[in-house]
């Protein structure tokens, strides 16, 4: 039996180089400076995760073509909403949101959807954090 041919690479798919410089840029597009502040961070306890933040999530998946950054924040929120345990990040992603054009709205409402999938006690911490991302100066 022979071995499966490997798919074609998506254009996001690119030399590690590459992959820094472009996640770099959509991480600056979508976060500002918060999101290189969250990277330095890290940089003095784990240089090698924090290019792997910049290079896999937004250098590749954030890079792909099919969905926007607009969905792909809400989808963001939604997903970390879900989980219930990382408010610090979703408080990033909420803000990121806005950044890219998802109204207050949208985000509520997002969290919201979120209490059918992941009960109350996870929507009402997601409201919490947007309650606080809200009412921060640097909110949209």
């Amino acid at each position: 039996m022979s071995p499966l041919p490997l798919p074609e690479p998506t254009p996001a798919a690119a030399p590690e180089a590459d992959r820094y410089a472009r996640g770099l840029a959509r991480l600056r597009e979508i976060d500002g400076d918060a999101g290189e502040r969250v990277v330095d961070s890290l940089s003095a306890i784990a240089p090698d995760f924090a290019r792997y933040l910049i290079e896999f999530p937004f250098g590749d998946i954030y890079s792909r073509p099919a969905l926007g950054l607009r969905e792909r924040e809400i989808a963001t929120v939604a997903a970390l909403t879900a989980l219930g345990n990382a408010a610090p990040q979703l408080k990033v992603h909420i803000q990121a949101a806005l950044n890219v054009g998802v109204s207050r709205d949208e985000v509520v409402e997002t969290i919201m959807q979120m209490a059918v999938y992941a009960g109350f006690p996870a929507a009402l911490n997601g409201l919490s954090a947007a309650r606080e991302v809200f009412a921060a100066p640097a909110a949209g």
